[in-house]
C-alpha cells in the first residue's frame, strides 16, 4: 500500500491545538423535531408491512391511492400514532377495521387517534387514503420530489428521488430512518402503454380493462422509506444472471426503448461492479429481490434493488473525471457509486440522517475499491488523492441529531479519504477487507449509529481510533505533523488537532519508511535525516516548524 507521491495541501492553520469540536450551528423548528425525533407517537409501534397502492395521473401530475400499514405494538403508549405526509399531499381518510379514525394535522405530521385496544406484541393494520400533486423536484436527486418529463419520443418519463426531503413528500409512511418496514407490496396504476419499474420483483401486471394496467412489485427484504421508488416510462428490459457469492443473482436492466443498444454496452460495468464489491463488502444483500438498473430522468439514486441511472451512458461523472487523475474515466460513476449504496445505505442504514456519512463515505470509498480490484492499488491511490481538491472542510461531517439534519458534503471525499487512511493504520489488507465484509454481516439489514460503526472498526483494529473519528467526522481541521531536526534528533507532534489525537502515520526519512505515533505533545527520536515526507495515503499536512 505504501508508495511515494508528492502531495501539496492547502490548509488553514488554527492557532488552537486542542480546541473543542467545531459545531454545526443552525436554528431548528418544531417541524424539524417532529421529522427527526423518535417521538412518543412513533416509538411504541414497529412497522412490519406496507401495501402502497397508487394511481398516477399523467394529465394533471397527481397521485392518489392508499397505504395499508401493518405494525406490531411494542409498548403500551398507544393512544396516538404519527404518520408523515408533506404538503401539498393530503391524507383523506384513515381507518382501522373499517372504522374511520380522527386525524389531527401538525405541519408535515398527522396524528391518528386509535380507538381499538392495542395489545403489546400483537399485529394491527390501518389504511390511509391520500392524494394530491406532489412537489416537483427542483434539482433531483439533491432537491427531491417527483420528476415529470418526456423522453425524446415525447412519451412520459417520470420518477421520484427523495432521500433528504423524505419519502413523505409523495406517500404517507413512518418517515424516520430508524424503523425500516420488513417487506412491502408496491402497486402502481398507469396507462397501459407505459411500464412501471419499482423495487423488488415483479409479481404481476393486472389489466384493468379501462386503458390502464397495475404493476405489482413485491419487496421481501427490509427497505428504507426513501428507497421506495416508481419509474414510469417507455421501458424495455434485458437481463443476465450473475454467478455471485450466494448463487445466481438476477440482474435486470430497464431502459428507454431507443437506448437499449447503448445500455447493453455501458451496463457491462454492472457485473464488474458486483464482482468487485462482493469481494470487498461481502455478498450482495438483496438476492431475494434481485438487482435492477433503471434509466431515470435525473442523475441517479440508490433505490434498493432498483438503482436508478441517468449518467448519459458515459464513463466518469457525466463524462468528467472527478479526481482529474484519469482513473475516473475508467468506469461509469453512477453504476459503481449507486450500486455501492446497496451495501452502505440499503443494507446498513443510518438510524438518524445526521450519520449520513455511513452511507456516503463508505460508498465513495467503494469507487477506490472498484479501481483497485480491476486496475490495481496505484489507480485507487491516485484517484483517492485526486478528489481531495473537492474537500471544503467547512462544517463537521456529522450533523445535528434528532432534527433531520445531515452534515457537510465532505462526507463523500473527506470521509472516503478517512477510510482509506484507516486502512493504512490497520496495515493489514486482509484484516481491513475482513472488517468491511464484517460490517455488512454484523449489521445485515439493520439501522445503525456512528457509535456502532466506530465501535466495530475499533474492535477489529485492536486499538481505539476514536480520536481519528473525532478529528475527521466531528471537527473541520486537518491535522498537521509538526516536526524539526536538531542536534541529531527528530522532534515531532500533531498540531491543528483535537485533544488526545494520537493517530499513527507513515513517513519517509531520507526515503526510508518508518511509522510514527505522534501525540499532541512533542516527542523525539534519534535521526540524522535531512528530509521528511508524509506518506500521501494519509490525509494530513506536515510542517517543519524550524524550517531547517
Amino acid at each position: 500500500m505504501k508508495q511515494a507521491f508528492i502531495l501539496v495541501l492547502f490548509i488553514t492553520l488554527s492557532p488552537i491545538t486542542n480546541a473543542q469540536f467545531f459545531q454545526n450551528q443552525q436554528e431548528f423548528t418544531r417541524q424539524d423535531t417532529l421529522r427527526g425525533t423518535i417521538t412518543p407517537e412513533r416509538a411504541w409501534w414497529d412497522v412490519t408491512y406496507y401495501h402502497l397502492d397508487v394511481t398516477v395521473d399523467l394529465n394533471d401530475s397527481t397521485i392518489v391511492g392508499s397505504n395499508t400499514i401493518q405494525y406490531r405494538v411494542d409498548s403500551s403508549n398507544t393512544e396516538r400514532m404519527q404518520i408523515d405526509l408533506q404538503p401539498p399531499m393530503e391524507i383523506k381518510r384513515v381507518s382501522q377495521s373499517g372504522k374511520e379514525l380522527e386525524v389531527e394535522k401538525d405541519g408535515n405530521a398527522w396524528f391518528v387517534t386509535l380507538e381499538e385496544d392495542q395489545m403489546v406484541g400483537e399485529i394491527y393494520e390501518i389504511e390511509i387514503e391520500f392524494g394530491g400533486k406532489p412537489l416537483i423536484a427542483a434539482r433531483p436527486p439533491w432537491d427531491g420530489g417527483l420528476t415529470w418529463t418526456r423522453d425524446k419520443n415525447v412519451k412520459p418519463f417520470i420518477a421520484n428521488a427523495n432521500q433528504k426531503i423524505g419519502a413523505s413528500i409523495w406517500w404517507p409512511n413512518k418517515d424516520h430512518p430508524y424503523d425500516e418496514v420488513d417487506s412491502m407490496l408496491i402497486s402502481v396504476t398507469i396507462p397501459e402503454e407505459l411500464v412501471d419499474v419499482s423495487n423488488g420483483r415483479l409479481r404481476s401486471v393486472d389489466d384493468n380493462n379501462d386503458g390502464t394496467k397495475t404493476w405489482n412489485w413485491i419487496v421481501s427484504n427490509p427497505i428504507n422509506s426513501y428507497g421506495v421508488n416508481i419509474n414510469i416510462g417507455d421501458y424495455v428490459n434485458f437481463k443476465e444472471i450473475y454467478a455471485g457469492e450466494k448463487g445466481e443473482l438476477d440482474m435486470d436492466y430497464w431502459v428507454l426503448s431507443y437506448n437499449k443498444e447503448k445500455a447493453i454496452a455501458q451496463f457491462a460495468d454492472a457485473p464488474r461492479t458486483m464482482e468487485a464489491l462482493e469481494y470487498w463488502f461481502g455478498p450482495y444483500p438483496f438476492y431475494e429481490d434481485s438487482y435492477k438498473l433503471v434509466e431515470a430522468p435525473y442523475l441517479g439514486m440508490e433505490h434498493q434493488s432498483s438503482v436508478t441511472y441517468g449518467n448519459r451512458y458515459e464513463n466518469g461523472y457525466l463524462g468528467t473525471d472527478l479526481s482529474a487523475s484519469g482513473w475516473g474515466l475508467k468506469f461509469d460513476f453512477i453504476i459503481v457509486h449507486e450500486t455501492g449504496h446497496e451495501w452502505f445505505a440499503n443494507n446498513i442504514t443510518y438510524a438518524d440522517i445526521a450519520d449520513m456519512w455511513i452511507h456516503e463515505s463508505f460508498t465513495h470509498y467503494s469507487e477506490y475499491l472498484f479501481l483497485e480490484y480491476h486496475f490495481g492499488e496505484k489507480a485507487a491511490s491516485e484517484y483517492q488523492k485526486g478528489v481531495r481538491l473537492r474537500i471544503s472542510n467547512d462544517i463537521p461531517i456529522i450533523g445535528n441529531y434528532g432534527v433531520h439534519n445531515e452534515g457537510s458534503g465532505d462526507m463523500y471525499y473527506k470521509g472516503g479519504n478517512m477510510l482509506h487512511m484507516i486502512r493504512q493504520i490497520f496495515d493489514n489488507d486482509e484484516l481491513w477487507r475482513e472488517t468491511l465484509r464484517g460490517l455488512n454481516e454484523e449489521f445485515y439489514h439493520q439501522t445503525v449509529s456512528t457509535e456502532q460503526v466506530e465501535g466495530y472498526i475499533n474492535e477489529k483494529a485492536g486499538k481505539d481510533l476514536t480520536p481519528v473519528f473525532d478529528q475527521y467526522l466531528r471537527d473541520v481541521r486537518i491535522p498537521i505533523l509538526e516536526y524539526s531536526f536538531k542536534d541529531g534528533l527528530l522532534f515531532y507532534r500533531w498540531g491543528n488537532a483535537v485533544s488526545g489525537f494520537n493517530m499513527p502515520v507513515d513517513i519517509f526519512l531520507d526515503g526510508k519508511e518508518i511509522r510514527l505515533t505522534p501525540t499532541t505533545r512533542w516527542q523525539r527520536m534519534e535521526s540524522f535525516a535531512q528530509d521528511l515526507k508524509v506518506d500521501p495515503d494519509f490525509y494530513v499536512g506536515s510542517m517543519n516548524v524550524l524550517g531547517n
